[in-house]
């Protein structure tokens, strides 16, 4: 008997002692204010003060805007908390975050839920069912905005592109330029210099008094003797 009530006693001990604990851990986490896990709530303070405002008073269609904007940011925060909470739930577990995060997030997605309550009631004062749909059409808005952000990321992301390209291109013939001028710079000083020729008479005759005289030699194999020219006829009358 005393076997089996000595177990059964310390398994209370431990149980008792655990619940204590956590009695004392939450009283003390209690009053305790941990940072908020997102830093402030713009356009809501937009929108209370558009709501304040009374001289003069601001159009309606101007309060369901500022309310719709209101509306996009919860929707984007909703989003937000639950892509991180599966996240920081892991970690926690794991030891990789302490309870002060993991508390921070708690804390956020009550003040929220109380956001979203005042969200839909003042959906419902501008036009009774308002507020089942507004959330609807935020989460519409934010997904268009979306889209266009990334189509003009695309299309600066194809201008830059083809700006690369343009000076690439740019780049690539002018050192082809370089190039093809370097090779051939190379090419002539790299060539022997010309010889002088000696120049070439016209018509490929030697002219008079160069080289040797030529005989004309007969059909007997004998050539004929130079003759000397002939004096003129007045040299010959003058001697006379």
């Amino acid at each position: 008997m005393a076997s089996v009530l000595v177990p059964v006693l310390y398994v209370g001990i431990v149980i008792g002692s655990l619940l204590v604990f956590s009695h004392f851990y939450r009283k003390r986490n209690t009053g305790k204010l941990y940072e908020p896990y997102f830093s402030s709530h713009p356009e809501r303070d937009v929108y209370v003060t558009l709501l304040q405002q009374s001289d003069p008073p601001v159009h309606e269609a101007l309060l369901k805007a500022a309310l719709l904007r209101r509306a996009m940011t919860d929707v984007s925060r909703v989003v937000k908390l639950r892509e991180d909470k599966p996240a920081l739930q892991n970690l926690l577990q794991k030891g990789s975050i302490g309870d002060d995060l993991w508390n921070s997030l708690l804390q956020a997605e009550k003040e929220l839920e109380a956001e979203i309550l005042e969200v839909v009631a003042e959906a419902n004062t501008f036009v009774e069912g308002w507020g089942g749909l507004i959330f609807q059409t935020a989460g519409e808005m934010l997904a268009n905005e979306k889209m266009r952000g990334i189509y003009e990321d695309t299309s600066a992301a194809r201008a830059r592109k083809g700006q690369f390209y343009f000076h690439a291109a740019v780049l690539a013939a002018m050192q082809a330029h370089a190039q093809a001028q370097a090779q051939a710079k190379t090419q002539v000083q790299g060539r022997p210099a010309p010889t002088s020729m000696p120049e070439k008479p016209l018509g490929g005759l030697t002219p008079p008094g160069t080289g040797r005289p030529q005989s004309v030699v007969s059909s007997d194999g004998e050539g004929e003797p130079t003759r000397s020219p002939s004096k003129s006829p007045r040299k010959n009358r003058k001697r006379k």
